[in-house]
């Protein structure tokens, strides 16, 4: 953690929502004028797309290891990624590069769809760095990426709808069939358990996605539970200096389950993350100022 260069992570599985949590820390900054070094989890896979899909299928022909996935140690560069947080909560600098996830993204920098830009410096003069990814509050036991985040927010939906928004995102958006989907998902299921689960435990703050529809079997459901048929769990792992009673009078609706849990109608999810996030930045930015 580092007053000088704070870091913000968002931790979420593939399909968990993670994007629509980075576009209200967006609004936020541009808002309040928060210059952010962004950084995608997506960046510190260990392999292109093609070079993935060669040891996906050598780790099948191998037997034992089919587990092997984008969830795990393996495909990732998880030293890299505590090395630069590590960097940048030092000296606010460190290195980044891009994933190209699709045409559209590689046009732009004329290389191929799921290769990578070379290494860059990270911009000068940022306020903080803002990481969304599959491995924000990762440990293993050699890298503690979970150390170095002066905040770390969970997006956890329920297994099922996680299932149905990934189904939905990879047939609509990438062409894959249900059945190469379903395989993805079993194929990660060892990684998700023991590299994914865990980062919910370490988090600072959750958000899970609780459907109110039947999402019985994910694998035949006809669309994703919209917001407005769903509720959000949000866990607090330290609730003290956290005003539920102005968030249960500002989010209609809204209820505690714990001591320590808020429930928000599902439409009003960025709403309470807006009211939720902004003070901390605000105390972030000035706790900076003030070592500067």
């Amino acid at each position: 953690m580092s007053e000088r260069h704070p870091i913000i992570a968002i931790t979420g599985s593939s399909g968990a929502g993670t994007s629509t949590v980075q576009r209200t820390f967006e609004e936020i900054f541009r808002r309040e004028s928060v210059t952010a070094a962004v950084i995608e989890g997506d960046s510190f896979h260990a392999f292109d797309r093609k070079a993935m899909r060669e040891r996906i299928a050598e780790a099948e022909r191998a037997g034992g290891s089919s587990h092997f996935s984008h969830f795990g140690a393996e495909a990732n560069l998880f030293a890299e990624l505590e090395a630069l947080f590590r960097s940048y909560a030092e000296t606010g600098r460190g290195k980044r590069r891009k994933y190209l996830h699709d045409a559209d993204e590689a046009r732009d920098y004329g290389q191929e769809p799921g290769t990578f830009t070379p290494w860059e410096e990270l911009p000068a003069g940022s306020d903080l760095l803002f990481y969304e990814g599959l491995h924000g509050a990762v440990v293993t036991g050699d890298v503690n990426v979970a150390q170095h985040p002066d905040l770390l927010i969970g997006v956890v939906p329920v297994v099922n709808l996680e299932w149905i928004q990934k189904l939905h995102r990879d047939r609509n958006m990438r062409g894959y069939s249900t059945e190469a989907v379903t395989d993805t998902i079993l194929r990660r299921m060892h990684d998700y358990v023991h590299y994914i689960c865990p980062q919910f435990t370490r988090t600072h703050v959750n958000f899970q996605r609780v459907p109110m529809v039947d999402t019985s079997n994910p694998f035949i459901a006809r669309a994703v539970p919209t917001p407005d048929e769903s509720m959000v769990v949000i866990r607090f792992a330290k609730p003290a200096g956290i005003d539920f009673q102005y968030l249960l009078s500002m989010v209609h609706d809204s209820f505690m389950s714990r001591a320590n849990t808020i429930v928000v109608p599902g439409g009003k999810m960025e709403l309470a993350m807006q009211l939720i996030f902004t003070p901390f930045i605000w105390r972030l930015m000035e706790r900076r100022k003030k070592v500067l």
